[in-house]
């Protein structure tokens, strides 16, 4: 385990202590863990400190391989974990090793970015430089063309809690706090509560092994929060942290993306909703939604939804909505067209110029029906309106929703 060593205050960091206590209680039994401590060299300018993490690398490497020769210990046996420069540290330690004797795996704990960013294969961490390279990447927000943490995928997974650039609970919004605590510091605390969070995730991966996160293979961040890439089909999901499912692939690195919570224990469940609107006026219609769910463990009230775009014509919106706790199967969906009072005027006016009777659908907003997939059990489902004799939405009412069976039409429009 590399990088051990606070370069703001010259101490070792409590996480340290936190991660060598994590493993060794979790792994008694089959882990010995070691420190590369390399504070003389790490406690420099940063130049330096780049330079110098090909120098500790190559002696991490040595270290292995008189253990490898000496006690006949052999390197795949060894899980390298490093942090920022110490990211690095590990692939130059393992990218030191012969081919038939590569280290094990090495974890890469949002990897230095500066100076290391769009860097060959051979001056930063690679999928080459172990059997099984994993990364988390969680401050990767650029300014003036840089980030704390390295952006680009250096691994066989990479996964991107959050899309990578900022966290929960360490967003610039929480300076006043940090100001408060630790006063001149409070800038450089924020920048390294996202940067660690890397750290803090995989520890959680430890201590929380009933609760592990799940991420998901995706482009980007905008088409995750679209709830579009929810599958487990051919490798395209994984678990974040230690017990990540290990996989000999090609070198084509994977990007997966998740959501975590603001603290431990950081675990989330990701629900793909696929909602089906008629829009029967002319306009556009730019609601906001509150949605709240029944299920056989629990339940959740009145989360936000706010479309993208507005509602014109009849379409379907998929997004993504996260629970902080597992409320168990699905067993009712109850939506809510929050009260705006301009929409509550226009729409008693058009009720006073156009009385529609029970049923019609000659004006207005309905809603037909909604599909639901869940990412961790990999579930479908769809929900119908609970008077399927009244499918339009009335502004401040709330509108029941109960499992139904999928007709043969939605069916075949199966949820990506």
């Amino acid at each position: 385990m590399d990088k051990a060593w606070d370069q703001v205050d010259g101490i070792l960091e409590d996480w340290v202590w936190e991660m060598v206590a994590a493993l060794k209680s979790q792994l008694a039994q089959s882990v010995n863990v070691g420190l590369a401590e390399w504070v003389t060299l790490a406690h420099n300018h940063y130049t330096t400190a780049v330079h110098n993490t090909r120098l500790v690398g190559q002696e991490i490497a040595a270290l292995l391989q008189w253990l490898q020769e000496s006690v006949q210990f052999s390197p795949s046996h060894v899980h390298l974990i490093g942090y920022s420069l110490g990211a690095h540290v590990s692939g130059f330690a393992g990218s030191y090793m012969s081919r038939k004797h590569k280290i094990g795996r090495i974890t890469g704990l949002d990897a230095a970015g500066p100076l290391f960013e769009k860097a060959s294969l051979s001056d930063r961490l690679s999928p080459d430089d172990a059997n099984f390279v994993d990364a988390i990447h969680t401050f990767t927000w650029e300014h003036m063309g840089l980030s704390v943490g390295i952006k680009q995928p250096i691994a066989h997974y990479d996964f991107y809690p959050n899309g990578g650039s900022y966290q929960p609970g360490c967003h610039f919004l929480e300076l006043y706090k940090h100001f408060a605590k630790h006063g001149l510091n409070a800038i450089t605390r924020t920048v390294k509560c996202a940067h660690e969070r890397s750290v803090h995730l995989f520890i959680d991966s430890l201590l929380h092994a009933d609760m592990q996160s799940m991420a998901y293979l995706c482009r980007d961040m905008d088409r995750f929060s679209q709830g579009l890439c929810l599958s487990c089909k051919k490798g395209r999901c994984n678990t974040l942290g230690y017990h990540t499912r290990q996989e000999r692939q090609s070198k084509k690195s994977k990007s997966l993306f998740l959501v975590t919570r603001a603290q431990s224990p950081f675990k989330v469940y990701h629900y793909q909703f696929k909602i089906q609107f008629i829009n029967q006026t002319e306009n556009p219609v730019e609601p906001t939604f509150t949605v709240s769910f029944l299920g056989t463990r629990g339940e959740r009230q009145k989360i936000p939804i706010t479309l993208s775009k507005g509602i014109t014509s009849n379409e379907t919106y998929s997004f993504l909505i996260t629970l902080d706790v597992d409320i168990g199967e699905l067993i009712m969906i109850k939506f809510k067209w929050e009260n705006r009072m301009v929409w509550s005027n226009v729409w008693n006016t058009v009720q006073t110029i156009i009385p529609w009777g029970r049923g019609s659908l000659h004006s207005g907003l309905a809603l037909k029906s909604i599909s639901v997939k869940v990412g961790e059990t990999q579930q479908r489902m769809t929900f119908c309106s609970e008077n399927m004799n009244d499918l339009l939405l009335h502004p401040a009412r709330e509108k029941t929703f109960v499992r139904c069976e999928a007709n043969s039409e939605t069916l075949k429009r199966k949820i990506r």
